[in-house]
């Protein structure tokens, strides 16, 4: 095992693995410097890579112990038990470093991975159970995943909903028109997405925090596209590429112009994006896993279900817990402060 000496040979070997995840890139930990951030490396005998898992750690307040995330890791073969044994052991070390009571970490890897299952169970990890909101989850739980290997724009377009190729046509016909932004745009990004969050009553990150994205993953990871209608911004998305994928990351509209339909043209336009850039797969991100009618959130469930990629239900969140107590007064205290926020809203919503 060997700790990160070489940024480069990391991102490589994350870039070439067909589990890369952006979370778990050299350039990510640059984004959340709220964390402290650690990478762990496992090698074969010649030296090479096998494994790599980036882990972020944050001292909680008045405890002052720390707690070990490993977003979206491993990256290395699922099914290496050995190499899993490996990593799972230097993040033990780590955890006895920084005196951490808990490590978590939500594997990019399908629930239907049984073989992954057995392993995990044998290495100790514990999965978290009857998850009954996607606020129960850091990562998206449930995705719609594109496959757009070795398959044309015209295969593509073709196995769409009907309804969502009328809307991508639609959106064009009226005069909708696609530009890629500069660093500079993202103020007019921000715009947009504190509309969207206004008008969909979600929480939107300050301006400051979608620049650190942007200069962190930049120039070959991430691009700003914005929707215009008349020289007008009406609508605008931040995707990521790294590795075999791309996904869409942040995204909103503007209240007018919505009936334009300028958001089934940006998914097109990120999809043609993690085409022309020879990736395996678009990811579509989060949605809920509750797939009735009656469910808030079904409205983005069956608009990405249009564009007729795989649904996916990723493995529960594992963890392995280093002092019990710890854990069970910090999960309390957790609890009582999501109530009295909850609260502080309603009262503020009056």
């Amino acid at each position: 095992m060997s700790n990160i000496v070489n940024e480069e040979e990391i991102r490589k070997f994350i870039e070439q693995n067909k589990r890369a995840h952006f979370l778990q890139s050299p350039e990510w930990a640059k984004v959340k410097t709220e964390w402290e951030n650690e990478f762990i490396v496992v090698r074969n005998e010649d030296g090479t890579i096998k494994g790599v898992m980036s882990i972020l750690l944050r001292k909680v307040p008045i405890f002052h112990r720390y707690i070990m995330y490993a977003p979206r890791g491993f990256v290395c073969d699922e099914h290496d038990i050995e190499t899993l044994r490996e990593l799972t052991e230097e993040a033990k070390k780590l955890a006895k470093k920084y005196k951490a009571f808990i490590f978590r970490l939500d594997p990019d890897i399908s629930k239907d991975d049984e073989e992954f299952q057995k392993i995990i169970k044998e290495l100790g990890y514990k999965t978290k159970n009857n998850i009954k909101s996607i606020n129960q989850v850091i990562q998206p739980k449930y995705v719609f995943r594109l496959n757009v290997k070795d398959r044309t724009e015209e295969e593509l377009l073709a196995s769409f909903h009907s309804k969502t190729r009328y809307n991508i046509r639609l959106a064009i016909k009226k005069g909708v028109t696609i530009k890629e932004g500069t660093r500079e745009d993202l103020k007019t990004f921000h715009e947009i997405m504190k509309t969207t969050g206004s008008r969909d009553e979600f929480f939107i990150r300050p301006l400051s925090y979608f620049e650190k994205i942007y200069d962190s993953m930049e120039p070959d990871h991430i691009r700003l596209i914005i929707a215009e209608y008349e020289g007008k911004p009406i609508a605008a998305v931040l995707p990521i590429k790294y590795g075999n994928k791309v996904w869409y990351l942040y995204g909103g509209s503007s209240n007018e112009y919505r009936n334009l339909m300028p958001n089934y043209l940006l998914q097109w336009e990120m999809i043609k994006w993690a085409k022309e850039s020879g990736c395996d797969l678009y990811d579509f991100r989060g949605v809920s896993g509750f797939k009735s009618e009656n469910d808030q959130q079904y409205g983005v469930y069956k608009f990405k279900k249009g564009f007729n990629g795989d649904f996916v239900e990723f493995i529960n969140e594992m963890y392995i817990i280093f002092n019990p107590v710890m854990n069970t007064v910090f999960n309390i205290s957790q609890t009582v402060y999501r109530k009295i926020s909850n609260l502080r809203d309603k009262i503020l919503k009056k």
